[in-house]
């Protein structure tokens, strides 16, 4: 079981995790850092400190980047103390209605699909939609909105609903696909560009139709029984289907992070060594998309045999991708193959989307980091910008937007398939 109590009294206030901390960069409060953040989570345990409405908002105004944890010494989980945090917050506060909402649907995907189906025939009467690749302006007075804001667009047809259940490439490979919410409800185009590339690879896909949401939102928010719900059964779903396939890919960081990390830190955190050694043992078949297309396929060599072009392109890393998992030579080791690939200023910081606590009670927090990376973007001299993380693409593509950046934002897995198309 988690013990929050020896996370923070390890901490020997160096102070090297304050300078790459999100929230501090904005908010330069020693209570908005990881090293405060572990003090009042002692004082917490101790009770010394009664848990308030304005501890509450500080707890929440943590992104969960994990910068923290990559410039610890001894990589402290900061972040799983303040998802511990977070659950105690759920317990005695309660979660938000449109929050209990989202997440019952996100666990009942047949009603989140009709949802979908509607929501996309009556979008257009409720927004303003822009172009495919950006999305819908949205502006009213509620509580998941409170100021003119561009969200993805709901697809007439989600991804899993769109492709057979398996897909025969003709190859010796079979892997399946974890598509995550966003991808398969909004950013579709990241799942069909992954099929794409498959089948020039000649790899066979499982589409993996009974996948349920890895359980993320509900994790960062408190939402700790749907997590187990969610949790153990993809867990049990991918030990059935993981006797038959050779991974399981995921073109999506949080998603990728969530099944191959946080679910053996949540059941830990629960003392279920059981549940956390059995995700444990499918993490090992889990791999972000990338990775997997760069270490065990040939599609390296085979992007080198096609046309460069000289469009220029940055790649964002994720913090799911890069912190958590360790990705970030393979989609740029991709992606320069064929592109005019060009390093961004500050690759490595957060995005600021930060999760849907950061999204509705903090929107402004959030906005004010993705101007900063959309700022970095424009001095950058880019055409497109690519990240492996729809959450990222939202976030940046509302920043985008708010400061009128022309630049356009594509999944690598859609501009390696644009090479092998043409």
């Amino acid at each position: 079981m988690l013990n929050i109590s020896e996370i923070s009294n390890a901490c020997v206030k160096c102070g090297k995790c304050i300078p790459v901390c999100t929230i501090h960069d904005i908010n330069r409060d020693e209570s908005t850092s990881p090293r405060g953040f572990l003090d009042l989570i002692s004082a917490y345990e101790n009770k010394e400190l009664e848990l308030d409405k304005n501890l509450k908002k500080t707890f929440e105004s943590c992104f969960l980047c994990t910068n923290c944890v990559e410039a610890c010494p001894n990589h402290l989980r900061v972040d799983s103390a303040i998802e511990k945090m977070r659950f105690d917050i759920a317990k005695k506060f309660g979660i938000a209605w449109y929050k209990k909402i989202a997440f019952i649907l996100l666990r009942q995907r047949k009603i989140l699909d009709l949802l979908a189906k509607l929501g996309y025939v009556f979008q257009s009467c409720a927004f303003k939609l822009q172009n495919k690749n950006l999305g819908m302006k949205a502006k009213f007075n509620f509580a998941l909105i409170k100021k003119e804001r561009l969200l993805p667009s709901l697809s007439k047809k989600s991804f899993l609903n769109s492709c057979k259940d398996f897909i025969d490439n003709q190859g010796e490979k079979n892997i399946g696909i974890f598509i995550g919410c966003l991808a398969n409800y909004s950013y579709t185009n990241t799942g069909f560009a992954l099929l794409e590339i498959c089948k020039h690879l000649k790899i066979n896909v499982d589409l993996l139709k009974e996948q349920a949401c890895c359980g993320a939102p509900h994790y960062f928010t408190g939402d700790f029984k749907s997590v187990e719900v969610l949790a153990k059964k993809n867990i049990i779903y991918f030990e059935e289907k993981l006797k038959t396939l050779d991974y399981i890919i995921v073109p999506e960081a949080t998603c990728s992070a969530m099944l191959n990390i946080d679910y053996e830190h949540f059941f830990k955190m629960q003392g279920d060594e059981e549940w956390a050694q059995r995700a444990k043992n499918v993490s090992s078949k889990i791999l972000l998309a990338t990775k997997y297309l760069y270490e065990y396929t040939n599609l390296e060599e085979l992007l080198k045999t096609k046309k460069r072009i000289m469009t220029k392109i940055a790649y964002h890393d994720p913090c799911h991708a890069r912190k958590m998992q360790g990705v970030f030579k393979e989609p740029r080791a991709l992606l320069k193959c064929n592109y005019n690939f060009k390093e961004l200023l500050n690759s490595n910081e957060c995005c600021g989307f930060g999760g849907v606590s950061m999204q509705t009670e903090h929107y402004d927090k959030a906005l004010e980091v993705g101007i900063k990376k959309a700022q970095n973007i424009q001095k950058s001299d880019i055409e497109i910008i690519s990240a492996e993380c729809s959450a990222c693409r939202m976030q940046i593509s509302n920043a985008l937007e708010y400061k009128k950046i022309p630049t356009q934002f594509l999944h690598p897995l859609e501009l390696i398939a644009k090479i092998l198309q043409d």
